[in-house]
């Protein structure tokens, strides 16, 4: 028989899982920026090159990136908790204070980033409470140098490598 996982034990075990801190982003239909912090983020494919992202269903900002089709990832240095902190809030003006440039393919990059994707949309499944979208791969840019800001037991966290 199954047992019932409460939803504080399941975030609590699985908050243990350190992962990076990615902001997804794009233009909305007025061509203005629209983004939010990603979390749940994985290369999926070599061959064709996909990544895989998941989404909450009650995201606002989600269908104003996904109405272009294009949208970049951009993978946050340890020195972008400012930029995590804005683009993490619900409401207008996200981008006020935030960095950006628009890639040749359409996708939103956040400067400075440890390394950036430019997507094209691919799929969207609906998983629980989350969408799962698949993105094919356009272009690839990364820096040599910087730390990766983490996400670790529901707090920002730092690497050793």
């Amino acid at each position: 028989m199954e047992r019932l996982i409460e939803a504080t034990d399941f975030r609590d075990v699985v908050g243990r899982f350190p992962s990076g801190i990615t902001v997804v982003a794009g233009l909305d239909e007025d061509g203005e920026p629209a983004g939010l912090v990603c979390q749940s983020f994985a290369s999926l494919s070599l061959d064709p090159p996909l990544v895989m992202l998941c989404v909450g269903k009650s995201s606002t900002s989600w269908p104003k990136v996904r109405s272009s089709g294009r949208f970049g990832v951009s993978v946050l240095a340890e020195e972008q908790r400012g930029v995590c902190a804005a683009l993490g809030r619900k409401g207008p003006g996200k981008f006020a204070d935030v960095d950006w440039e628009l890639s040749p393919h359409g996708a939103v990059r956040i400067k400075g980033a440890l390394a950036t994707v430019d997507c094209a949309l691919h799929a969207v499944h609906e998983a629980g409470d989350h969408f799962v979208i698949t993105a094919r791969v356009l272009e690839l840019a990364s820096r040599d140098d910087g730390l990766p800001l983490l996400y670790f037991r529901s707090d920002y966290a730092t690497g050793v490598f």
